[in-house]
């Protein structure tokens, strides 16, 4: 063949750049076979962050918000306001759930989740796992110092607090960590009534714990609201990020996280 009809050939770094094995073009891959679940959890994601600026802007007035206020009172008794509603075994409850986000709880969850990825050789999902519960938490007491909002004054407090009161650190840290946990979980599951089981069960848990803490009077409702809003977005992101190692594991392709 003539030398002037030869087939152009690609520049083997341009051939390196376009390869498979690029982290760029697996990732961008990796989100064109998934393209729908990964748009409907950026969405997610971006609500998250919408609602919590929105409510950082209600934690930054002077003065609380007529929200606030109403909803906090409605959960006590209205002839006095230190009494919160029901009988007295029910704000021993609401203490119990609370103690479900509270950082002892949190910690030795996390312990034990992570012996048990170290047994069962997943070191990824370790890594998703720390992000999860301290990034979390890092990130809870940045946000809490940076805002720095009064804890209510409106009821005494039925519970021992030492930081400032936006966004919820309880209902933040049990948002991130028992929904990423959640979503592990069910995604090792084959029935869809089972995945449904778990995600409802860690959905119902972080809810409880977000009710207990204005039921106990230690914070405003919008603090839960955005902690809940923060820590589910955070949660979606990890679970992003398990999925994407999950695709990319290279090294055990017989484990479902690696």
């Amino acid at each position: 063949m003539d030398k002037h009809h030869r087939q152009p050939q690609l520049d083997k770094k341009f051939l390196g750049v376009i390869s498979h094995q690029n982290p760029l073009i697996k990732f961008m891959l990796w989100i064109g076979n998934r393209e729908f679940a990964v748009l409907i959890a950026l969405f997610f994601v971006l609500v998250s962050l919408w609602g919590f600026v929105a409510l950082t802007e209600i934690a930054l007035e002077n003065h609380p918000h007529e929200f606030d206020r109403a909803l906090l009172l409605s959960m006590r008794n209205a002839a006095d306001v230190s009494d919160p509603i029901g009988p007295g075994w029910a704000e021993e409850i609401g203490r119990d759930f609370t103690a479900l986000g509270g950082n002892a709880v949190l910690i030795l969850l996390t312990i034990a989740v992570v012996g048990y990825l170290l047994l069962d050789r997943k070191p990824r999902m370790i890594l998703v796992v720390l992000i999860a519960t301290l990034g979390a938490l890092g990130a809870n007491n940045f946000l809490k110092k940076a805002i720095d909002r009064d804890r209510p004054d409106l009821v005494p407090h039925g519970s021992h607090v030492y930081t400032a009161s936006f966004p919820s650190g309880h209902s933040m840290l049990a948002a991130s960590t028992y929904l990423t946990l959640g979503a592990l979980l069910a995604q090792l599951q084959r029935r869809k009534i089972i995945k449904a089981y778990i995600l409802m069960i860690c959905i119902t848990i972080t809810l409880l714990v977000g009710i207990s803490r204005v039921y106990l009077g230690v914070h405003w409702p919008t603090d839960v609201l955005a902690g809940w809003a923060a820590g589910a977005g955070w949660a979606v992101c990890c679970w992003l990020l398990a999925r994407w190692l999950q695709a990319n594991d290279g090294g055990n392709k017989h484990c479902k996280y690696c």
